[in-house]
């Protein structure tokens, strides 16, 4: 299964997907940003929380919701320290040099910053050589960023 989700994702990019998500600071749907859900509840519940519709704070070019008011607070304080690596896109995708969407219940916290994966199956193979993927997504998300 995995392989046949890495074969479509792969299909994806020369199709366009790369060119027009490599412009997007922030991986948002219509949920807003990383689909609704609070980034800052990774952080201090440890787990993924669906934001409120009226708890919202727009940055980076996306409109971010938060499960509480305080957390709306720490985020526009700090945006940059509880937002997810790679503006919310597939950190695995990015270590394989593509974009991909993600999954909310599909993270990781790693030296303070949180990461984000397209689905748990993704995640598991992410975290077998996470320091090497958080390296090579970074290199690429900057790359992509120059365009």
């Amino acid at each position: 299964m995995k392989l046949i989700l890495l074969c479509a994702l792969t299909l994806l990019v020369p199709c366009g997907l790369y060119a027009q998500t490599t412009t997007k600071a922030v991986y948002a749907t219509k949920a807003g940003a990383i689909k609704g859900y609070d980034p800052v509840a990774y952080f201090n519940q440890n787990k993924p929380v669906k934001g409120k519709a009226d708890l919202t704070y727009d940055w980076n070019g996306a409109r971010w919701h938060f499960a509480s008011a305080e957390n709306r607070e720490l985020f526009k304080q700090h945006p940059e320290q509880y937002a997810p690596q790679y503006g919310g896109w597939c950190a695995y995708g990015w270590a394989q040099g593509y974009p991909a969407k993600i999954e909310p219940e599909a993270w990781s916290i790693v030296d303070g910053k949180l990461y984000l994966n397209y689905n748990l199956s993704i995640q598991a193979d992410w975290k077998k050589k996470q320091a090497e993927y958080i390296k090579t997504a970074g290199k690429n998300w900057a790359e992509a960023r120059k365009m």
